[in-house]
């Protein structure tokens, strides 16, 4: 089944606007606080500094806003299971972006900015209401679930680049990032022989082979949901998550090492 015709799980829209602005303010509280030194730091997104990934977080989030100030498309173009596989294809014109965001004002002024624009824009919005994205138009609950994948990341980025600034992690953004990465997992590999569990959040069932219909299922991955994350945007390796016991696999056809990762 395409990602297309698969039918994605639903969320509760009321919810996901609440984590979405959750984890930005989350995100702006950390940043508030940082130093020059801080925000000159490195990432592991390749020679973005922490500048410029705030930065980012802040982009990704005001393309809520920005849509929504735009003309709405007269069609319905991208699914939400779609979403996670046509990332990498915008990779370049995202970093350009930016990094011209990030010189064109301070942290502080783009979180401030950002935070009074989307609050406005959802105020009146519908969820049905369909917004333009790079990928192709999408309804906003649709674009606003995208939006915990863009957050719940790049906290988890923020943390890894500054050890001990611990921004906090909403649990209901958590909870629909993993979801949403576990279902492209479903969509990517489709099939019954496999179940992967990311308690408490998400199970899948995936990989072509015997279908299981009772008792413990014979292909098995477990993680928790920061690690799935990790290896499904490519943060964490398969084989390093299982040497460091992040990861248990039991079964022929457990080994997800060239199904990962499912986005960049």
């Amino acid at each position: 089944m395409s990602p297309a015709k698969k039918r994605a799980r639903s969320y509760d829209s009321a919810k996901i606007r609440t984590a979405v602005l959750a984890q930005f303010a989350h995100v702006r509280e950390a940043v508030a606080g940082l130093t020059g030194d801080q925000l000159s730091a490195p990432t592991r997104l390749g020679d973005w500094t922490v500048r410029e990934l705030a930065a980012h977080v802040t982009m990704a989030v005001g393309a809520v806003a920005r849509g929504l100030e735009m003309p709405e498309p007269a069609t319905h173009e991208l699914p939400l299971l779609d979403w996670p596989s046509g990332t990498a294809t915008e990779s370049d014109a995202i970093a350009g972006g930016t990094r011209e965001l990030a010189a064109s004002a301070q942290p502080a002024e783009l979180f401030a900015r950002t935070t009074a624009r989307i609050e406005e824009a959802l105020a009146e919005a519908p969820d049905t209401r369909l917004i333009p994205t790079r990928f192709g138009a999408m309804t906003l609950a649709d674009f606003l679930v995208t939006r915990t994948v863009e957050l719940v990341v790049h906290t988890d980025d923020l943390n890894d680049a500054l050890p001990g600034l611990g921004v906090p992690y909403d649990r209901q953004a958590l909870a629909a990032c993993t979801r949403l990465l576990a279902d492209a997992l479903a969509v990517k590999a489709p099939g019954a022989s496999t179940e992967v569990r990311i308690p408490p959040f998400a199970v899948v069932q995936c990989v072509e082979g015997p279908r299981h219909t009772r008792g413990t299922p014979p292909n098995v991955v477990e993680t928790d949901p920061l690690t799935w994350i990790r290896l499904a945007t490519g943060r964490v390796g398969w084989g390093a998550a299982l040497d460091d016991a992040k990861v248990s696999a039991s079964g022929e056809r457990a080994d997800l090492s060239k199904l990962l990762p499912l986005m960049a």
